[in-house]
């Protein structure tokens, strides 16, 4: 399936910024399951200063704001191609070791009601028993857009049983931990079935499973990811693959403005 993506995202400030520094992580690659065919990132009201890879592997660009900036704007557009895999990605192809990924983190920390909700699912193995467990937070947790925030935690979530894709993503994870799987949060983009324009990017999760590696979860769907899911990054939880974050200093009264549209281009082209 080939994709079409334009991610607009506008600051604007009541008054003016005097420093801001900014980590973009909008730029997808070529990875098992999608592969890019063109992509831009362009920033107005900004410097940008950097561009790198992080230690998840993730690409990155920073970017400044010095002097009395009152709005900063990043599109980011491009088109991608991507094919269903079934929610597997494959072999773990980083060089941090995976045992990393069963770490706990503020956000995914494994208290009593986690590992209760984990040690519930039984199934034949241990990829039926992730299938079963994407279903309980389904059904558990409902997604109420502006319910939470970024600072909320998986056992927050699941005690509320509202939230957004990142709460589903996180309570997965520390699910996951709890029966002694690796297991990354992923950001990106996913085509909606009933309609083009969004008002966020996505998250789900991901468990590293014996025999199969790394496959996908998306417990706010209680689906695996498929053809219609673009990758952008990942990390152990929402902090470390957070579409934009940083600083600023010198403003108030931030107003952020999001528009997204995701849409299939026609048929995809198949590789040579």
């Amino acid at each position: 399936m080939r994709l079409k993506i334009t991610h607009t995202t506008e600051y604007s400030y009541a008054e003016p910024v005097s420093y801001s520094l900014q980590r973009l992580r909008l730029t997808p690659f070529t990875q098992p399951g999608q592969r890019v065919l063109n992509w831009e990132t362009s920033v107005e009201g900004a410097k940008v200063e950097v561009g790198y890879e992080d230690h998840f592997a993730n690409r990155v660009t920073l970017v400044s704001v010095m002097g009395d900036q009152i709005r900063m704007r990043i599109v980011a557009s491009g088109e991608v191609e991507t094919e269903d895999r079934a929610g597997v990605f494959g072999p773990h192809q980083s060089y941090i070791p995976l045992w990393l990924f069963q770490r706990d983190t503020p956000l995914t920390k494994r208290t009593k009601q986690i590992r209760d909700l984990a040690k519930s699912q039984s199934g034949d193995g241990i990829l039926a028993q992730m299938h079963n467990l994407m279903g309980a937070i389904h059904q558990a947790v409902v997604f109420e857009p502006g319910s939470t925030g970024t600072e909320t935690t998986a056992d927050e979530a699941l005690t509320r049983g509202i939230g957004v894709c990142q709460d589903h993503a996180h309570i997965f994870i520390a699910c996951a931990r709890s029966v002694g799987l690796p297991a990354r949060y992923v950001s990106g983009y996913l085509m909606m079935d009933d309609r083009i324009e969004q008002s966020a990017t996505h998250a789900w999760a991901e468990a590293h499973l014996p025999g199969l590696g790394w496959v996908g979860f998306d417990a706010a769907n209680d689906v695996c990811p498929d053809e219609r899911y673009v990758r952008i990054a990942t990390g152990l939880d929402y902090r470390d693959a957070a579409p934009i974050s940083g600083l600023v200093h010198g403003a108030a009264n931030e107003t952020l403005t999001v528009a997204l549209t995701v849409e299939q281009q026609g048929q995809s082209q198949s590789q040579s």
